[in-house]
């Protein structure tokens, strides 16, 4: 059994200005008018996270609202610099044991999903589907200092999660991996 989900923040990165998707993805919102924030949010807390924080940028005065109140925000003020700048606050504003990360346009990303990457085993873990990497992903404390070293650019933590043996979770049995690129 992997670590407990008390103590484990979630983490939304969604700071992006989404040029492919014609703006900022922190302000879309499903058909019925759910924000994607909200959603993301929901599926952090109902994973198990204890705390959960939305990472804003573009577009952040108009995100602000669709972030529900059991939710904190941060702002990156250098997410011009891409995910990597997102993922880095997020990381520094995290506390307890670990942080569950997902994206906001994942919108319906199912919590089986967060509750199997959180029950898994291994400070390092990732969901897959059919073998590709996805969201959520999991990082235990003593990874956060490292992981942020090692972000450059508009990417992730993919390299460094394979660097240091990440735990690769299948998740195609409950979700198909895609997210709502609309570019």
């Amino acid at each position: 059994m992997g670590t407990p989900a008390s103590g484990t923040t979630g983490i939304v990165l969604a700071a992006g200005a989404g040029t492919r998707a014609g703006g900022p993805k922190a302000l879309l919102r499903m058909p019925d008018g759910t924000p994607w924030l909200e959603l993301a949010c929901a599926f952090l807390t109902d994973s198990g996270c204890d705390r959960v924080v939305a990472v804003l940028g573009a577009g952040e005065r108009i995100a602000r609202p669709l972030v529900p109140a059991t939710a904190e925000v941060l702002v990156a003020a250098d997410w011009e610099a891409g995910m990597s700048a997102s993922l880095r606050a997020g990381l520094a504003a995290a506390s307890g044991g670990a942080v569950l990360i997902t994206l906001v346009d994942l919108p319906e990303l199912p919590a089986s999903v967060g509750r199997r990457v959180m029950a898994g085993s291994g400070p390092l873990r990732q969901a897959t589907y059919a073998g590709a990497p996805g969201h959520p992903v999991f990082i235990a404390r003593e990874h956060w200092e490292p992981a942020a070293a090692s972000l450059s650019g508009d990417r992730g933590a993919r390299r460094y999660l394979v660097e240091n043996s990440v735990s690769e979770i299948e998740c195609g049995d409950l979700w198909n991996g895609l997210d709502r690129d609309l570019g």
